[in-house]
């Protein structure tokens, strides 16, 4: 039996504002000019100002104007067709006559962003590109050496060396090559043939290239090597056991089981270790040795903040690409001031108003966006501010023993931000400082206690124990267990499972594989 019932319930949503002013806040300064971009194709009444305009100060906004805006117009506004009724149409009249009357006496050029706490040096937008030949075309410029009989052993070459990866190995089977020939390029070949002419390509600049392992890859660039001292070396040379260590003990090798190599092959240490200095001055990645050797695109880091040291007192300012100039375009201003000057003298029609209500939504659209620039901007100035502040000491010396703990709350109760908005902020943000440009996230630390009852931040822990692993003795590394006891005799309450935590975060091979001779 269906019933109805009259029930009250309380929802918490938000407002398209507020999401575009969360999605605006978790993007870094590197990006921002593409989303102002989008922005800008997708609505006209948005416009950008050529220069900068001279700084001004930053107004304050309190948090219910940050993030409890609301919508002055939504995008499903209709306009009043002639079947409705008459009092409705006067109170859009009513309501459109108080936007043109507001939106006027604010001029939209008030809506410029450039305000003070930015940097002074203009930046170019522009990264400048490197006009250079890429890894796989400098191996093709190597075919000539081949004489190769006919187009199809060209096509055969090219089509190996196309599927060399960034790092100069051949990671594809000799089958999936030979159906890439066949559907691609029309060539029917057998993997006898490719073997052969992937040995030939094998003999290419660099040494190594075309390996299809690592063990493959040392090898060739063992015997390359060998080839260049044109002249006949004795057995137990350093090159030739290199040679021998890599052809039959390349497991015992790479897990750095020494002992076993010298019993294996019969060697003292003194010959071992020469053998070892032989392999490790090898490239484990031969297209490296290139310098168009990668085809993947370099990522640039833009600094979001910079932080300067003027006499023992910090400066902070936003990167200036934080303040686009951003206005509403004048076009569409003439457009409401003509509709009001028709409208007095009795032109306005409706086709016009129609017009005037599809500005309207546009305008309401761009105030959003800058709206929500500017509170991106004040956000982003009052957290890092907090940050600094919080880190004082680091910032002034550059010590990271300096660096206190803190977590995302500390700064939320300092700010008065929520937890989730400063998250946002730190998310992919950098600050450029004396001592480098620093990731925001490395800032934020738990804490742990000494001996004393002191708390300190995890990153000082990190950086005594990276300090011990430095200086250890490497024919004899310390285990974690060691570790451990180095750590408690300095005063740090530490277990032996966190010292391997922390070892796998600032990957640190364990103590066997940092051994050496």
């Amino acid at each position: 039996m269906l019933k109805q019932k009259l029930s009250q319930k309380m929802l918490q949503k938000l407002s398209p504002q507020q999401i575009q002013l969360m999605k605006l806040l978790q993007i870094p300064t590197a990006t921002l000019d593409q989303r102002i971009k989008e922005e800008l194709e997708a609505n006209p009444a948005l416009d950008e100002g050529e220069e900068f305009e001279e700084a001004s100060e930053l107004p304050a906004a309190s948090e219910e104007e940050n993030f409890g805006a609301t919508a002055t117009a939504s995008s499903d506004d209709s306009v009043a067709n002639e079947k409705e009724p008459e009092e409705t149409y006067k109170d859009e009249e009513f309501e459109l006559d108080d936007y043109l009357t507001e939106y006027i006496e604010d001029d939209p050029s008030s809506y410029k962003l450039r305000t003070e706490h930015y940097s002074t040096d203009e930046e170019d937008k522009n990264i400048p590109i490197a006009v250079e030949s890429t890894f796989h075309e400098y191996l093709e410029r190597q075919l000539g050496m081949l004489d190769l009989q006919d187009e199809r052993q060209i096509t055969i070459a090219q089509q190996i060396i196309g599927s060399i990866d960034d790092d100069g190995y051949l990671r594809r089977d000799p089958i999936a090559i030979i159906d890439d020939l066949m559907f691609s390029r029309n060539v029917i070949a057998n993997e006898q043939e490719i073997r052969k002419m992937l040995a030939r390509i094998q003999r290419f600049d660099p040494p190594g290239v075309g390996a299809r392992d690592l063990q493959e890859c040392l090898l060739l660039q063992l015997h390359h090597r060998k080839e260049q001292l044109q002249e006949e070396i004795e057995e137990r040379d350093p090159l030739n056991i290199a040679i021998r260590i890599i052809e039959e003990n390349f497991n015992e090798f790479s897990k750095k089981h020494y002992q076993k190599l010298q019993r294996y092959l019969s060697l003292t240490e003194k010959e071992l270790k020469f053998a070892i200095d032989e392999i490790l001055r090898l490239n484990p990645k031969p297209a490296s040795a290139h310098n168009g050797g990668s085809n993947r695109g370099v990522h640039y880091i833009v600094p979001d903040f910079i932080i300067v040291n003027r006499d023992g007192e910090l400066d902070l300012t936003l990167n200036s690409r934080n303040a686009p100039d951003l206005r509403i375009n004048d076009q569409y201003k003439d457009m409401l001031k003509s509709y009001q000057v028709n409208k007095r003298e009795k032109k306005a029609n409706k086709q016009q108003k129609e017009a005037v209500m599809f500005i309207k939504q546009k305008i309401d659209s761009a105030k959003w966006f800058i709206d929500a620039i500017r509170q991106r901007q004040q956000t982003m100035y009052k957290t890092m501010y907090s940050i600094m502040q919080y880190q004082y000491d680091f910032f002034l010396t550059g010590d990271q023993k300096r660096l206190r703990p803190m977590i995302l709350k500390d700064i939320a109760d300092i700010t008065g931000l929520d937890i989730s908005t400063v998250s946002r902020v730190a998310n992919s943000k950098f600050v450029q400082t004396e001592f480098g440009t620093k990731r925001l996230k490395d800032f934020f630390s738990e804490s742990i206690q000494t001996n004393d009852g002191e708390e300190v931040s995890t990153l000082e822990v990190k950086k005594i124990l990276t300090d011990i692993i430095g200086e250890e003795n490497k024919r004899k590394p310390l285990s974690d267990e060691k570790l451990k006891n180095i750590l408690q005799e300095k005063g740090y309450n530490i277990a032996r499972r966190t010292v391997a935590k922390y070892r796998e975060q600032l990957n640190v091979p364990v103590a066997r594989l940092r051994k050496e001779l």
